[in-house]
């Protein structure tokens, strides 16, 4: 457990979260009564681990907690997830917990992460439906596929989808790497970005590298024949991507109806 350490990807500008991230990174911003970065940096403390990387980019001085590595990623503008997470790759060794910067979840999911022994678990929400209809007059806009094998290891993830069969759960931006997951990931990470410097991004073939999202690159390394084990969830998070998330999350905390989908109690 001493090796365990956490980086939160948290660069990007939250442009649908204005103006709330006028001038505030996405991860600063209140909910709740508590910064999203703070609620997630508590619980990760509660649960032991006190090894906090937050990858930074926009408004990058804004993020100014105690006791937290920062790394910045300069070129936060022209990249994305994947970039940001290997700004702060002298960090990724012995077991890493990776959470995207705009979700706040409960800490019984951090602590299913923790257990696992895989080399690369990614946290998938079965029940994703009850927080996409809430979101969206159609979830299949924003749903993305999600395809496990018997034994609930990922075989397919990222892609648009037409029909709702094809999606048995949702990517929620948690991951865990650890063993072999390390190693071999960072080298598949070094092989993608020499091989897209000569030609085409084998990750996306429609994106620079450097754009890049993380399930273009979960899907690569499943390509590559990694396992990446689901971590089954039923609900306990959100995602703040944008105003209309951020006041539909206020007024169902108002309504006393929030604890459908999450308990803030769970949430310190």
């Amino acid at each position: 457990m001493n090796n365990l350490k956490v980086i939160i990807l948290a660069a990007g500008q939250g442009e649908r979260l204005r103006p709330l991230t006028k001038n505030l990174p996405k991860c600063m911003v209140n909910l709740f009564g508590k910064s999203i970065l703070e609620r997630q940096i508590d619980i990760f403390r509660n649960l032991g681990i006190d090894d906090i990387s937050v990858v930074t980019g926009y408004c990058n001085d804004k993020i100014n907690l105690d006791k937290i590595q920062k790394f910045e990623n300069k070129n936060f503008m022209t990249t994305n997830m994947v970039e940001s997470l290997f700004t702060a790759k002298e960090k990724f060794n012995d077991s890493v917990i990776v959470s995207y910067g705009d979700i706040i979840f409960e800490s019984n999911i951090i602590q299913s992460l923790i257990d696992s022994r895989h080399d690369i678990s990614v946290v998938i929400d079965k029940n994703w439906q009850d927080l996409w209809n809430v979101r969206f007059e159609n979830p299949l806009d924003d749903a993305e596929s999600l395809v496990l094998d018997d034994n609930e290891f990922i075989l397919k993830l990222g892609q648009k989808v037409e029909n709702i069969n094809n999606i048995q759960g949702q990517f929620i931006g948690l991951m865990k790497f650890q063993n072999d997951g390390i190693k071999n990931t960072i080298n598949f990470y070094k092989k993608m970005k020499s091989i897209s410097n000569l030609s085409t991004n084998p990750l996306n073939p429609n994106l620079p590298f450097e754009k890049s999202y993380m399930t273009d690159f979960l899907q690569g390394l499943i390509n590559n024949n990694e396992k990446l084990k689901a971590i089954i969830i039923k609900n306990g998070w959100l995602e703040v991507d944008s105003l209309k998330d951020y006041n539909l999350y206020q007024k169902m905390h108002l309504e006393k109806i929030l604890n459908k989908l999450i308990s803030l109690e769970d949430t310190p």
